[in-house]
């Protein structure tokens, strides 16, 4: 099948990607001329593991390229997928579908013969109602079918979910659509991942009601993570305990600062006002979105706590910056929150993360950058754990604890063992989980004292 992806960000990058390596001839198309070069000269837009291989392998092979033409991409297709970015709108938090739209009219005045038009970015429900309107009207002898594709691609494991789906979902009513998108996913049908075909609005509204439900799942335990805290409690106990019934599910129970990235903010953003709009408000869902935005704020304050109640002139040292591990994406990260309210209090902020500084720098005024998790710990009052990148999952405590000045580790992910932790002279704070006398401390003389210079040591030079 000929295939062109219209947009090469993050979803149109990867899924092109993935559709040339099932033998398929795809072209993606950009209007932003040097991510374009970029691309054709091997480098990456994103951070996405497996990806910069995966996408020179099938160019190698002359089933990717890339360019900004779209009239010629658009007229030798069998099938045209819209990839472009739908962030939230100011104002309201509905989903801006202004490149959307403009893609439309762009695909309208080049289609030649039959072509199936796929909304592969994420959109509100009646918007291909809206695509196909555009289409007629830019272009009445047009023949082709508007069809909803969403994609449920997690950053960090990209591939792997495009190539071992749970489902294809393809949303329309014309068969010979139909036809086209089984052709185009014959080789994952194959291996039995189900093509669960639907109405056109009935896949949009799909796609929206997943990351709705599982943001919702997200902020459920990190609520009951609060409420162990307050009567001592295991968080995790609880989260296994609950996530070994089938009906419940273990994924999604991990307590944390709260979900972020570029899906699940905007996503319940506009899903909330679209019900608004249609008169059946989803109360669950703002909830869950005014929760999600009051908890990374919160986490700044839990780590005031855990430093005595004062950040003011202290070094905070914050390990992760991305919203989560195997991305650099930083749209709606925890960190952000974080940083601004220790700011805020008064803190010295230095940072590191393996892929998202540079994403980061832009965002994070004020910020200085570390070269790893070590140099970042240099002279600390507290070490905090934001983003659970493996690299910072067996760190050397007590390196750690020698390069700081007060050693205080809040770990916002749970990643180590509060014994563990402790028997290393760690003041340590967790989320939802019970802390030992001193581990929360009311005051500075709580904490443990900081160690003596190098140079006060007996027997050092």
């Amino acid at each position: 099948m000929n295939i062109t992806m219209v947009g090469s960000g993050y979803v149109g990058l990867v899924s092109g990607a993935c559709f040339a390596d099932f033998g398929h001839t795809v072209v993606c198309v950009d209007s932003n001329r040097g991510r374009i070069d970029a691309l054709n000269a091997g480098r990456m837009p994103i951070y996405e593991p497996g990806l910069e291989a995966l996408v020179a392998e099938n160019v190698r092979q002359d089933r990717l390229s890339f360019i900004t033409d779209l009239e010629a991409a658009v007229g030798q297709a069998d099938a045209v997928f819209i990839a472009v970015g739908t962030p939230s709108r100011r104002g309201d938090g509905f989903a801006d579908l202004s490149y959307v739209y403009a893609a439309a009219r762009s695909i309208a005045r080049a289609l030649r013969g039959f072509t199936v038009v796929v909304t592969k970015s994420t959109v509100p429900v009646g918007t291909g109602d809206e695509v196909e309107r555009i289409i007629r009207e830019t272009n009445p002898e047009a023949q082709f079918a508007v069809v909803s594709n969403p994609e449920f691609l997690r950053e960090g494991a990209a591939i792997a979910d495009f190539k071992r789906p749970d489902r294809i979902v393809v949303g329309t009513d014309e068969p010979r659509a139909v036809a086209v998108m089984e052709q185009i996913y014959r080789p994952l049908y194959l291996n039995a991942a189900p093509i669960v075909a639907m109405s056109r609005r009935t896949a949009e509204l799909t796609k929206y009601a997943a990351n709705a439900f599982l943001a919702a799942k997200i902020t459920f335990i990190n609520e009951v993570a609060d409420l162990c805290e307050a009567v001592g409690a295991d968080v995790q106990a609880v989260a296994r305990g609950i996530g070994l019934d089938n009906r419940i599910g273990s994924k999604f129970l991990h307590a944390g600062p709260g979900y972020g990235g570029s899906c699940f903010p905007k996503d319940t953003l506009a899903l909330v006002k679209t019900a608004q709009d249609a008169g059946t408000p989803l109360r669950l869902v703002e909830t869950v979105v005014a929760v999600n935005d009051q908890r990374k704020r919160a986490m700044a304050r839990k780590v005031i706590k855990a430093c005595g109640g004062s950040v003011r002139g202290k070094t905070i040292a914050l390990l992760g910056l991305t919203f989560k591990p195997n991305t650099d994406d930083m749209r709606d990260a925890p960190a952000l929150a974080i940083v601004a309210g220790l700011q805020d209090a008064g803190a010295v902020i230095r940072a590191y993360d393996p892929e998202g500084m540079e994403q980061a720098r832009p965002l994070l005024p004020g910020v200085a950058f570390a070269e790893d998790a070590y140099h970042c710990a240099e002279g600390a009052d507290a070490l905090v754990l934001v983003t659970e990148w493996d690299a910072f999952r067996a760190l050397d405590l007590d390196r750690l604890r020698a390069a700081m000045q007060r050693p205080v580790l809040v770990d916002l992910r749970n990643v180590y063992r509060a014994a563990d932790v402790r028997a290393h002279g760690f003041a340590y704070s967790s989320v939802g989980r019970p802390d030992e006398p001193g581990d929360q401390p009311g005051d500075e003389s709580e904490i443990p004292p900081a160690l003596p210079p190098a140079d006060a040591v007996a027997g050092t030079a």
